[in-house]
């Protein structure tokens, strides 16, 4: 996608990085349920125009999330390579939270089965086993709670997308707090109480990768 830009017209650039602008604020405050048509209607453009750069909804999709991609990779490696597994898992969280917070679409895209493509299915898949080896470190020097998998993070992610309103700075107050609670019920601790079966939402990302 990124190396068609130096032959488009100066027109149709403008165009498409209003569309790729139209799609990010869209997915980004309503999720993965924005239709094409929203997407050309906020961008200003026909849906010939828009389909002319983005021939399926997929196309835009992976380049409406690249950047967050991007970034989610760096959280989660950059944790998963920090020298205590608690600290690195503790800012993991924080910040895919506070990602989350920004961002619905994006992590309906991390959790979601049939709405992604391969290429973001295979780097969802590869998150999480980075962030499963991270917890088991974790695990094993007594920090994180032994009974944690990786389907409590992703639980967590889908109920921080209820954090939704039109001020971004209420959001991510409420996101560092929604962590911050998170973070307590995860960590070890002899009050622990045994938890119920653990939900498999982690197996969506990584079947058939």
């Amino acid at each position: 996608m990124t190396d068609e830009m130096p032959h488009l017209r100066a027109d149709a650039r403008e165009n498409r990085d209003r569309v790729l602008q139209a799609a990010r604020d869209l997915f980004g405050q309503r999720g993965l349920e924005v239709t094409m048509r929203d997407v050309a209607r906020h961008a200003d453009v026909g849906p010939a125009t828009l389909y002319r750069r983005f021939p399926t909804r997929q196309h835009l999709v992976d380049a409406a999330f690249e950047d967050e991609l991007e970034l989610c990779r760096s959280i989660v490696f950059e944790g998963a390579q920090e020298h205590d597994p608690w600290t690195g898992f503790r800012a993991v969280v924080e910040r895919i939270v506070e990602l989350n917070a920004r961002n619905q679409g994006f992590v309906d895209a991390l959790v979601a089965e049939g709405q992604v493509s391969e290429r973001l299915a295979r780097h969802r898949a590869e998150l999480l086993r980075a962030l499963a080896e991270l917890s088991l470190r974790a695990k094993a020097d007594g920090t994180l709670r032994q009974d944690f998998v990786v389907d409590d993070l992703l639980l967590v992610l889908l109920a921080a997308r209820g954090l939704r309103g039109d001020d971004a700075g209420e959001r991510l107050i409420a996101a560092r707090r929604f962590a911050a609670l998170a973070l307590d019920s995860f960590r070890e601790a002899d009050t622990n109480a045994r938890l119920p079966e653990p939900a498999r939402v982690a197996a969506v990302a990584l079947r058939g990768v």
